[in-house]
């Protein structure tokens, strides 16, 4: 989706889910900025400053639609999320990488050498990996769908034990690590 024009203000709403209550925040337009968890509100919020600079940050309920589609995802429509309108502060690359996390369907996944190829720069496997992580429209860009080339679980910035349900709840394969 498009990137700027940079929000007067950004509402956060909370959205209970069956792996911790959501945050969604988004802008006038209902357009999704940013999502994480409840337990990394002060990291969205010190993002959303930082991106935001000037924005007036309130709580409240956010967009219907956008809360129905986050119902529906986790009540089993894996696709609902797709149809959520999104713009994300970032680089250009980070842009280009985000855009190819959409392109992964749910219960699939990609290595970050497998995106980093599908964007065109093979050798960009780091910058992948860092751009992946720096996504603030996480589920709706869907970073969790990127594991290690082995197909492993490899980090997540919501934590491995969500990864692993999203990956559960999507029907897609993945390795645990032996312990």
């Amino acid at each position: 989706m498009a990137t700027e024009p940079r929000p007067d203000a950004v509402i956060i709403s909370r959205l209970p889910t069956p792996i911790g209550v959501a945050l969604l925040a988004t802008d006038a337009d209902g357009v999704l900025r940013a999502f994480n968890w409840e337990d990394y509100e002060p990291q969205m919020r010190r993002w959303l400053e930082r991106r935001y600079s000037g924005a007036a940050v309130t709580e409240g309920s956010g967009p219907d639609a956008i809360r129905r589609a986050f119902d529906a995802y986790f009540q089993g429509e894996t696709g609902a999320l797709e149809a959520v309108p999104w713009r994300a502060a970032g680089t250009a690359f980070q842009q280009e990488v985000w855009n190819a996390l959409c392109s992964i369907p749910a219960g699939e996944t990609l290595s970050y050498a497998g995106l980093a190829a599908r964007i065109g720069r093979p050798s960009a496997i780091r910058a992948v990996g860092l751009a992946n992580g720096a996504n603030p429209v996480a589920l709706v860009a869907p970073c969790h769908r990127v594991i290690g080339a082995n197909g492993t679980l490899t980090g997540y910035g919501g934590g491995l034990a969500r990864k692993r349900w999203l990956l559960a709840h999507e029907g897609a394969s993945f390795r645990e690590l032996a312990a």
